[in-house]
């Protein structure tokens, strides 16, 4: 497996939708552990640009992270939103975006992956088809698909997964399995168990992981490696909006939201995020396109009521540290949880 070939079993969270970066996941990938590039709202040239760039910083393993396109949202309560968000999206200095759905160019993006293999695949949003699967495995590329759920786990080893990326109910940004229900959430360390106690297909460990001592216990349940997302959006590598970075300094809760994007995710609380969790419809990626140009504006004009503040229940613990001196720090701080354990145990 590609992590056999890694000094440090560390992951980093691919973070669509702007934190990604080819220097970022060369950072990761040059200091021992598994960098990750996103491609989620990426064309599949502009995902090609970033590889080339990122080739020409790391030598090392990497892998890149597709989105498995869903079905279309409902029309009709897309529309309901779209009215109940209407005075939001101008207190924002914005226009409302177009509520269309799309398969974020999914068949050019598998195209260029069959032409231009990567060392790991990763699917998040859903089990691609066994020929995707298959006809990526034949070129040498191992693929990883995310799961929240037993039956999910069942689903993507029966279709040829080589590796569960295992994402708990702490973690920050989009669930990445095919259910979208927050009520069928399971914290990190129960589905852990539960899968590793029933399956022999390796796994990766996520969601709220943002200490050696968390990378640690990860391990022992059974994972190869610890993914980590939000650990890393504060790094000077990452693109990551200032008004986010400046919310990662600040202790409001978090919760889980459809209101930015129409798909569950978790973020910082914010104004919008009170005003239409109740309300915002299961409508991927309609609503994304929908508050598209809000965000952006907020984004620019540092408006944090009305930006998806994506991050794990763990932010608080986030550190503004150069990406390879996280990396190697969080393993240091791992190894010596792990000798504590031993020696209290003997």
């Amino acid at each position: 497996m590609i992590l056999d070939s890694c000094d440090i079993p560390i992951v980093l969270a691919p973070l669509a939708g702007g934190p990604s970066t080819s220097e970022l996941a060369a950072a990761v990938s040059n200091a021992g552990g598994l960098g990750f590039l996103a491609s989620g709202y990426l064309s599949a040239a502009e995902l090609a640009d970033r590889r080339r760039r990122l080739n020409e910083l790391t030598g090392r393993p990497y892998g890149v992270n597709l989105f498995v396109p869903g079905p279309a949202g409902d029309v009709g309560r897309v529309r309901q939103f779209a009215a109940e968000i209407e005075s939001d999206v101008s207190g924002a200095g914005a226009r409302m975006g177009e509520p269309r759905h799309d398969d974020d160019d999914w068949d050019a993006k598998i195209g260029y992956l069959m032409d231009t293999p990567a060392d790991v695949v990763s699917f998040t949003f859903g089990i691609p088809g066994e020929d995707v699967i298959s006809g990526l495995r034949a070129r040498g590329t191992e693929v990883w698909v995310t799961v929240t759920s037993p039956e999910e786990a069942r689903r993507a080893a029966a279709a040829g997964a080589d590796l569960l990326v295992v994402q708990g109910y702490e973690a920050g940004g989009h669930r990445g399995g095919t259910s979208d229900a927050p009520e069928e959430a399971v914290g990190l360390i129960a589905l852990l168990q539960l899968i590793t106690a029933r399956m022999d297909t390796p796994v990766v460990a996520a969601g709220g992981i943002a200490t050696g001592k968390a990378i640690a216990a990860v391990l022992c349940l059974g994972a190869r490696a610890a993914a980590l997302g939000t650990a890393f959006l504060d790094c000077p590598e990452a693109a990551t909006a200032p008004v986010h970075r400046s919310a990662l300094h600040a202790d409001a809760p978090t919760r889980l939201t459809r209101a930015f994007s129409g798909r569950t995710a978790r973020g910082i609380e914010n104004g919008f995020l009170r005003a239409h969790s109740e309300s915002a419809p299961a409508a991927y990626p309609e609503v994304h396109h929908l508050t598209s140009p809000m965000r952006k504006a907020a984004r620019q004009a540092g408006l944090a009521d009305y930006v998806n503040l994506w991050a794990g229940q763990a932010y608080p613990l986030t550190a503004s540290t150069p990406a390879a001196d996280l990396v190697r720090d969080l393993w240091q701080q791992a190894r010596t949880a792990l000798s504590h354990a031993v020696s209290h145990l003997s």
